[in-house]
């Protein structure tokens, strides 16, 4: 059964955090699903609009995406959708009870769910009960896939000719899915051949076409599914670059991700997410867990063997002087080129590229 179709994004009165991240996702463009209101209450009766760059914005102005206070109000304004998507982050990956209450309602008014979180919802015996008694769909995006169809590391990543640029980060939640896609459409937009291999479930969301969920994949097997991943994209869309989407970080002490794409994926090069304003890794304030310098994060991906050919930037909370003070002072400092992604676009990211591998 093929998962398309119009959707409500419920983001729980977190729009305008980094925990929403599945929905900024969503709104920022899916090829599966099309979004068509929010239920936030903190936002309620605004809109949401979506500048050329990837930029959320939300105002009173009008536009296609309406932001509702709650579900009940949803349903009432007699909008027609298929799913219902949970479209936060949570501590633990636990339902909320706020976010639960709607979860029911939206089965009960034959709205199927999709659920991105690592509570899975078809083993909570009232939800499989509504979904069975009103015939709706629980999709668990993170439902960990059977052993036996998972695969091992097999080396055949080495046949893949195609450049793999992965997009790491210095922490989690800078958004290095978004980069990466970005960079893809500004590619396709200069007439080059790329695709995205995805490796969290708003990628799946957004459909892309070769993926698999890194945090829901048993260890032994994670660097086997991303070769797998890798591997059948290339076969199948034959693409002049493959952006592979990170996750996590190098040295985030509660869970140190990122030398499965430099090791088991083999990557061409390294495109490095960074926030400036960001002194300790993300949630871990309490117990001093200070963020190393990005030039010593540059330098452990070296030891790898591996080049950090772009940097860019997640200026959020930034002002105009701050962004332009940090993106010169890196460039300086590194002597790396360095793009605000949000703010500017990737433009020049191509030239980069096309220069470091396809010169001759």
């Amino acid at each position: 059964m093929k998962i398309r179709g119009n959707v409500i994004v419920l983001t729980g009165g977190k729009l305008d955090s980094k925990n929403a991240k599945t929905a900024h996702g969503l709104l920022r463009g899916s090829k599966r699903f099309n979004v068509t209101c929010i239920v936030d209450k903190k936002f309620s009766g605004k809109y949401v609009h979506i500048d050329d760059n990837g930029k959320i914005i939300i105002s009173s102005k009008k536009s296609n995406i309406k932001i509702f206070k709650d579900l009940k109000s949803f349903i009432k304004s007699n909008i027609k959708v298929e799913y219902c998507v949970i479209g936060v982050a949570s501590a633990g990956g636990l339902l909320s009870k706020e976010m639960r209450k709607d979860v029911i309602m939206a089965m009960q008014n034959k709205i199927s769910i999709i659920n991105g979180l690592h509570s899975i919802l078809k083993n909570d015996k009232e939800i499989e009960k509504i979904s069975n008694d009103y015939n709706v769909k629980i999709h668990d995006i993170r439902a960990s896939k059977a052993r036996g169809k998972l695969n091992f590391w097999s080396g055949k990543i080495y046949d893949v000719k195609a450049p793999k640029i992965v997009v790491l980060g210095t922490d989690c939640g800078l958004g290095k899915r978004t980069t990466a896609k970005l960079i893809v459409e500004n590619l396709k937009k200069n007439n080059v051949k790329s695709d995205m291999v995805y490796t969290g479930q708003t990628g799946w969301m957004q459909g892309w076409e070769h993926g698999f969920i890194f945090d829901s994949t048993l260890n032994d097997f994670v660097s086997g599914e991303l070769e797998a991943a890798i591997y059948e994209c290339y076969i199948s869309k034959n693409p002049e670059y493959i952006l592979i989407e990170g996750q996590a970080a190098l040295r985030n002490p509660s869970g140190p991700c990122g030398s499965e794409f430099l090791i088991s994926a083999d990557v061409d090069g390294v495109i490095i997410q960074h926030s400036p304003k960001r002194k300790f890794y993300d949630g871990w304030e309490h117990v001093n867990a200070v963020m190393p310098s990005l030039d010593s994060e540059i330098k452990l991906i070296n030891s790898y063997g591996k080049d950090v050919i772009a940097i860019t930037l997640n200026t959020q909370g930034m002002t105009d002087q701050e962004k332009i003070y940090h993106k010169e002072l890196i460039t300086k400092d590194l002597d790396i080129p360095v793009f605000l992604p949000i703010d500017e676009g990737v433009d020049g990211i191509l030239e980069i590229l096309n220069n470091k591998y396809y010169e001759n």
